[in-house]
């Protein structure tokens, strides 16, 4: 026993002094990170499983960038707390890019050595490297994707051009400029010209359009690309980006999907820049052809999908997957003649509760052709943060489900498994608000899920500005509402009270006016006069206490309908949602 904890002691210290990652702590961190120039920091947790899968990446990027005089750091977060707050750190491994104390950025790559690589690479280097005769060779192979400018020294617009584009894209590329004309007429290149020198494909592509931004930006997106590349977790995010359609091919092993790949890429190469196509490991990805409408299971398998409409063309998997086969389904696909395969549930029979329930089939009528602040949750049964958030979702339709808000505000809900919806849904679940007038430009909601904060979003991003009530509240209302009408009710029967007690009066006074006749006439009208006059005022007063009660009552009813509207309308300045596949 004794020996195993020293062998595993001594060997553990073995591998800290080989590492070429830097354990730091509270004490030396920071004197570290002025001491060198760029620093890549990785803040985890011993226990970790992210942080265990990323340890052996690290320490290869680790390797190979100290060549270059980038320090990759780790601190642990169970032993350094305090310093790991102190740069906000909330999960395990969170990556950050120290340029000294004062300018920090998080780390905008993937967890894997090649991309550690690429991304510190780039932080290195300035937006624009220069290249010479002698560089050139070198600069090209620098990483995957290289970009080199080719204008001359008096060019100012060519080189401000280039140097925007780059200064925007360093993160995804590098890039590099060189003023020698006979270098550009050496590269087969007329000034201004571009290339995009890649490690892949046939090794570079020559931009042939007007040296416009846009115009590189779309060149090197597409030159980037990889004719048939592979779709998986550090991939996926940038073919949905990519802004063209995306055509999956599924099979499961490695020498299928390359051969496969050598099959369709004749057609890569003919729709370059109108389809992306990419190879899937049907084995660990295999559930994501639900998502496509293809059965999984059958495999090989093709599918199209328009990423920004997320629309979904699943090829006939009774069929072959050839080129000819694949050739004409791509070639209608362009041409429109695919419908897209649409899944969805039946239309609810009813659909009038608090939260409305959106199917595929009902999405357009419900979140789009209409002119409400639409509130959609997309979800999936599964997701445990979706059912936490049921019954505030539920409480929250019941807000804005008076006949009044409803017809401002529509609470909804969709099940982004079972149902095909216009948005590329990341996770779940995810709360997006088409606001009236602006339907084609949803919000995310990316706050705290509680009914008050749902309830101000939309208040605040809504084009009718509307302010739900809180069941609390309407109850509230209702009982202020129930005790004035019983006050109403109240002085209505004093008032019948007095008109009778005033009656009375009058009769006894016509009563005792009758036995004083013998005292004489005159004495007996004058007496009856008197209690008549009496009677009169009483009844008068009486009357107009009932009256004035049943006002103030009125009155006071009225208050509490104008201040319900006002809870409900607003007053005032009132008035102005895949880590994985």
């Amino acid at each position: 026993m004794k020996c195993s904890t020293i062998c595993a002691a001594f060997f553990a210290a073995v591998v800290a002094a080989t590492s070429d990652v830097v354990q730091l702590k509270t004490e030396d961190f920071k004197e570290f990170v002025q001491d060198n120039d760029l620093v890549l920091a990785e803040f985890f947790a011993p226990w970790c499983g992210h942080c265990k899968a990323l340890a052996p990446e690290y320490e290869t990027a680790a390797t190979t960038l100290k060549e270059k005089d980038i320090k990759l750091v780790k601190v642990d977060c169970t032993e350094e707390q305090d310093l790991c707050q102190e740069y906000g750190v909330e999960g395990y491994p969170t990556l950050k890019v120290f340029r000294g104390l004062d300018n920090i950025s998080p780390y905008g790559g993937q967890r894997k050595a090649d991309s550690l690589i690429s991304y510190m690479t780039k932080q290195a280097l300035p937006a624009v490297s220069e290249v010479t005769k002698d560089t050139l060779e070198e600069f090209k192979t620098a990483d995957k994707v290289v970009l080199v400018a080719y204008f001359a020294a008096d060019d100012k617009a060519s080189n401000e051009t280039f140097n925007s584009v780059a200064s925007g894209l360093r993160d995804n590329y590098l890039f590099g400029a060189t003023n020698d004309a006979a270098l550009a007429k050496a590269e087969g290149v007329k000034q201004p010209g571009l290339v995009l020198y890649k490690s892949f494909d046939d090794g570079k592509d020559i931009f042939t359009e007007k040296f416009d931004a846009e115009a590189i930006k779309t060149f090197a997106s597409v030159a980037a690309t990889p004719l048939i590349g592979e779709v998986g977790p550090e991939t996926y995010a940038g073919y949905m980006a990519a802004g063209i359609p995306l055509a999956y091919i599924f099979a499961e092993t490695p020498e299928e999907r390359e051969e496969l790949a050598k099959e369709l890429k004749p057609l890569a190469v003919k729709h370059k820049g109108a389809i992306n196509f990419a190879t899937i490991d049907a084995t660990a990805f295999g559930q994501h052809a639900g998502n496509l409408n293809l059965k999984p299971g059958t495999w090989p398998a093709f599918a199209i999908q328009r990423t920004d409409k997320n629309e979904k063309f699943p090829y006939d998997q009774d069929n072959k997957i050839n080129s000819k086969e694949i050739g004409t389904f791509v070639e209608d696909f362009l041409a429109g003649k695919v419908e897209p395969s649409v899944k969805s549930e039946p239309i609810p029979e009813k659909n009038d509760g608090p939260v409305t329930t959106i199917v595929a089939k009902n999405y357009k009528e419900i979140v789009i052709d209409n002119e409400k602040d639409v509130l959609v949750e997309f979800y999936a049964p599964w997701c445990g943060h979706c059912k936490a958030l049921a019954p505030k979702y539920e409480e929250l339709g019941q807000a804005f489900a008076s006949s009044e808000l409803s017809k401002l505000v529509t609470i909804a809900k969709v099940d982004a498994t079972a149902n095909d919806v216009p948005d590329e849904i990341q996770g779940f679940p995810t709360i997006k608000l088409f606001a009236a007038g602006k339907k084609d430009a949803p919000i995310d909601y990316s706050g705290s899920r509680t009914v008050e904060d749902l309830m101000q979003f939309i208040k605040e991003n809504g084009s009718h500005k509307a302010t739900g009530v809180l069941a609390e509240a309407a109850d509230a209302i209702e009982e202020n509402a129930e005790e004035l009408a019983e006050q109403a009710k109240a002085a209505t029967k004093a008032g019948k009270e007095g008109a009778e007690e005033a009656t009375k009066s009058a009769k006894s006074g016509a009563s005792e006016a009758s036995k004083s006749a013998t005292s004489g006439a005159s004495e007996a009208s004058k007496s009856a006069s008197s209690a008549a006059s009496e009677a009169s005022k009483s009844a008068s007063s009486a009357g107009s206490g009932a009256a004035s009660s049943v006002k103030s009552a009125a009155s006071g009813a009225a208050e509490a309908v104008k201040s319900a509207a006002s809870v409900v309308v607003g007053e005032g300045d009132d008035a102005d949602m895949h880590d994985e596949l």
